[in-house]
């Protein structure tokens, strides 16, 4: 989703944009070849930067000190242009690609301050629900007769997701038996981008030792008393997407190609705990004496 940006309107900033496309460039750079300001010192053409571009959200200043396009004007939106789509799925088993069906969907919207479920809907799987998993999400056989089967919800699950990022807690599983679904029922492949929540947690969440959804909720404080249903699970994903967005944020985060950057790099390894009595010692370690 793209929207309105406010922005200098200047003939001189948009030269300074055209200079930009063709990479990052420094301060004394832009200021003498750009602005003319050929005899101005390096701290002068620093201030004059700053003053000129800080508040463009098109351009940023690196950790290097240059100035670049943020990558929302190559094609990646701001992240408060965004619009999310966190979807959860509650079904028969972990195969969404062999026998396994989704029993209940519900997406949730989150734009700016809006976090609104937009559809949900229990689906008829057409294959019974094993003991173990309506033991785990209390949803029954019965609740399930009745319901639509998913070709019959399918056009609106994918208006819900449509021009959204799809977002899930441990998404692979989600967006799998989704697209699974999708497949299925319309002979449709969906395509976008998409975030986990669990990745993400696992880089901006610092100190916690389980990046499971229980672990988070009860670290941020959140309710979820429909845990295990679709549209509670999404409710509470939806509250930890927007803890995770201000972290992101503050990590320099600007564009969902930053965030996405965030998930997929190298989670810190965590220290090996040590066991709390020595272990026995080999035998060619024992002195000699005591052979």
């Amino acid at each position: 989703m793209t929207g309105l940006a406010v922005h200098p309107s200047s003939t001189l900033v948009q030269r300074v944009h055209g200079v930009l496309r063709t990479g990052p460039q420094p301060s004394v750079m832009l200021c003498r070849e750009v602005l003319g300001l050929s005899e101005a010192p390096l701290l002068i053409c620093d201030r004059i930067a700053v003053a000129l571009l800080g508040s463009d959200p098109r351009i940023r200043r690196l950790s290097d000190g240059r100035w670049g396009l943020v990558p929302e004007v190559q094609g990646s939106p701001l992240l408060e242009e965004c619009a999310f789509a966190v979807v959860d799925v509650e079904t028969t088993g972990m195969r969404a690609t062999g026998s396994d069906r989704i029993t209940e969907i519900a997406v949730v919207v989150v734009c700016g301050g809006r976090r609104e479920v937009v559809f949900e809907s229990l689906v008829n799987p057409g294959r019974p629900i094993p003991p173990a998993i309506c033991a785990i999400t209390n949803i029954t056989n019965a609740m399930v007769r009745e319901a639509p089967p998913f070709a019959e919800v399918s056009d609106r699950v994918v208006e819900a997701l449509a021009g959204r990022v799809f977002v899930a807690h441990n998404a692979r599983f989600d967006w799998n038996f989704v697209s699974a679904e999708v497949q299925r029922a319309d002979d449709f492949a969906l395509d976008g981008p998409r975030l986990c929540t669990v990745r993400l947690a696992r880089r901006l969440v610092k100190g916690i030792r389980s990046c499971g959804l229980d672990s988070l909720t009860h670290w941020f404080g959140f309710a979820n008393p429909s845990r295990h249903r679709a549209a509670g699970d999404a409710l509470v994903t939806a509250e930890l997407l927007g803890r995770l967005l201000v972290l992101a944020r503050e990590e320099g985060a600007r564009t969902l190609q930053d965030l996405a950057a965030i998930e997929t790099r190298r989670a810190p390894r965590r220290p090996r705990r040590r066991l709390a009595m020595p272990t026995e010692p080999l035998a060619d370690s024992c002195p000699e004496a005591l052979a």
